[in-house]
């Protein structure tokens, strides 16, 4: 309940509608609470004395009372929904901003689905509880104080035979609540699975068809679904066995009341009218109760869905930021120097990914990163930008440290391309200039050509202004990595990394987008990993990683000459039956 409570930061903002929705909701009680005790005036003034001017006349007040409660109601739920959608708009934008702050290790440990239900589920959850606590869990225990007080008025003797009813069904309630409150985070973390596995789905749809994987995919839904299908039935067990004992309860102090009431009526120690008043104040104070037996589901999901969400709100990101990090100048040399750096992921200091690297690259110069999978290569280049903290060592630009760099400067000198292609719905031209908005069409132009992705977007319906469906799916794997090479390029920043940009075009594209880079290379500082061989023989500096470690360093020549690894590579890519290829690549590099 703490931390459901802390949220009530977000309805702050919004005091003046929730204090009036709140005087209205005074007001709503205050008439509902008159209502019994005018059908009490009715029926012993009215029906028991013969008077039909005082039946008329109470009758058109209720009447009157009605409407103005009915009027008071709709403009309480009015703002009740309005600062509850105010309520889950802020919240989301908070949750939305933590995450896009959040570094690539915590993203790492997060699966996307998760994220998403608690952007919306979760949040969802969170909103309709403050929501209806505006409306129903504040209108219940007003009502059901407000019938107690008119109750003692009315008879406190029949008053105290009830009380031990009202303390039995309160018990109820919160026994109820403390049982659900672990179910109900069980069934979001159940719909997290849920979720993960249809997104992975859905997005992975067409390696589910080539694989023939479709009935194991449905195996593996189908048991998350029966997993989260299983928790939300122990939940409606619990709903389904407590409205039932509350509905009896009522009925039982219903009984009581009519019966002790009765008693008392006939030996002239109350009116018939004040039966009749009584009963339905304890009708009016036990609905609430029922009411909010109902709300106490909400309350305990709310209250999980409160800790989900403040799991993320309070996640901390892994690569701290300090206050005031120092800014790079508007034009840098792009020297980029790693010392013995060592990392490894999620606090695992016995599996180093990366182990005594030691590697500088100079300005204008190309290195090349080659190794097997796993390897450490793309680990590697993420240090750079600053995507991950180095365990060990450090990593300088430009002489920096650049865990001593504000991490926005550091940023608007780097252009990545990165290894899973990642475009975003809108057009062509959008997701070209996505790094440089304000850049010219005759900017994104250059950059589409030197990216060998200008002759396809002309062969476009739009052209540059071509939709971009969400993902990129209506394009092809080349086009979309052509695309992120032309945003790269866009940047005209002083360090370019590529992370296998090239690996979803042909070869004869690869070297037209090569032949592209070189001039732009002499500008900036390179970073090129690849698992073509033929995409960095041309590198000033090739790098060959193998199990984090650097084992062979030096250009094309060099390496062919002296590591053992290299050759092997080059002969299982350009070996015997790629002489032609050899030979052509041979020519090239003796031409440069």
């Amino acid at each position: 309940m703490k931390k459901l409570l802390e949220y009530t930061k977000y309805i702050k903002p919004y005091w003046k509608q929730t204090l009036l929705a709140v005087v209205l909701l005074l007001v709503v009680v205050f008439l509902d609470l008159t209502i019994p005790r005018l059908v009490q005036q009715i029926i012993d003034e009215g029906i028991y004395q013969n008077d039909m001017a005082v039946i008329n006349r109470t009758a058109l007040l209720m009447l009157g009372i009605s409407i103005l409660s009915t009027l008071f109601s709709i403009g309480n739920n009015n703002l009740s929904v309005m600062v509850g959608e105010a309520f889950a708009r802020d919240l989301r934008e908070d949750l939305f901003v933590k995450i896009q702050n959040l570094s690539y290790g915590n993203l790492d440990r997060i699966k996307t689905g998760d994220l998403i239900v608690r952007l919306t589920s979760d949040v969802g959850v969170l909103q309709q509880t403050y929501r209806m606590s505006m409306r129903i869990g504040l209108r219940g225990p007003l009502l059901i104080i407000g019938s107690l007080i008119l109750m003692v008025s009315t008879d406190p003797k029949l008053t105290l035979s009830i009380a031990p009813l009202f303390l039995v069904i309160i018990s109820l309630i919160v026994i109820v609540v403390g049982k659900l409150g672990p179910i109900f985070k069980t069934v979001q973390e159940k719909l997290g699975n849920l979720n993960n596995v249809l997104q992975e789905n859905i997005a992975g749809v067409r390696v589910v068809k080539a694989f023939v994987r479709k009935n194991r995919e449905e195996e593996r839904f189908e048991q998350v679904n029966e997993d989260f299908t299983a928790t939300f039935i122990k939940v409606m067990r619990w709903v389904a066995v407590i409205f039932p004992i509350l509905m009896l309860l009522i009925n039982l102090g219903v009984i009581l009341v009519v019966w002790v009431g009765g008693q008392q009526a006939i030996a002239g120690e109350l009116s018939v009218g004040g039966v009749v008043a009584f009963t339905n104040y304890l009708t009016t104070a036990i609905v609430p109760l029922l009411i909010m037996a109902m709300l106490s589901n909400v309350i305990a999901s709310g209250m999980a869905s409160a800790e989900r969400i403040d799991e993320v709100l309070l996640e901390q990101p892994e690569v701290k930021m300090i206050k005031d990090g120092k800014k790079l100048p508007n034009a840098i040399e792009g020297r980029v120097v790693f010392e013995n750096v060592g990392f490894f992921y999620n606090g695992n200091c016995e599996e180093k990914v990366l182990d005594g690297i030691d590697l500088i690259a100079e300005p204008g110069q190309t290195v090349a990163i080659l190794g097997a999978t796993g390897s450490g290569k793309t680990t590697l280049i993420n240090l750079i930008p600053r995507f991950y903290d180095v365990a060990e060592g450090r990593v300088m630009i430009d002489g920096i440290d650049v865990r001593e760099l504000d991490q926005n400067s550091l940023l608007e000198h780097i252009a990545i391309t990165p290894q899973e292609t990642v475009l975003f719905s809108g057009s062509i031209r959008e997701n070209i200039r996505y790094g440089r908005p304000e850049s010219s069409d005759k900017e994104v132009v250059e950059a589409a050509k030197a990216a060998q992705a200008d002759p396809f977007i002309n062969e476009l319906p739009d052209g540059y202004d071509t939709h971009v469906a969400a993902r990129g799916v209506n394009l092809s794997g080349g086009q979309k990595q052509r695309i992120a090479i032309a945003r790269a390029i866009l940047m005209k920043a002083e360090i370019l990394i590529l992370d296998d940009a090239t690996s979803s075009v042909d070869v004869e594209t690869e070297t037209k987008i090569q032949e592209a880079l070189d001039a732009l290379r002499k500008e900036r500082t390179t970073f090129v990993v690849a698992q073509r061989i033929s995409t960095v023989l041309g590198a000033d500096k090739i790098i060959v990683l193998d199990r984090g470690k650097i084992v062979a360093e030096g250009n094309h020549a060099e390496l062919f000459e002296n590591s053992g690894i290299y050759r092997e590579i080059y002969d299982s890519q350009l070996g015997e039956g790629n002489k032609h290829l050899v030979k052509d690549i041979d020519d090239l590099l003796g031409a440069e």
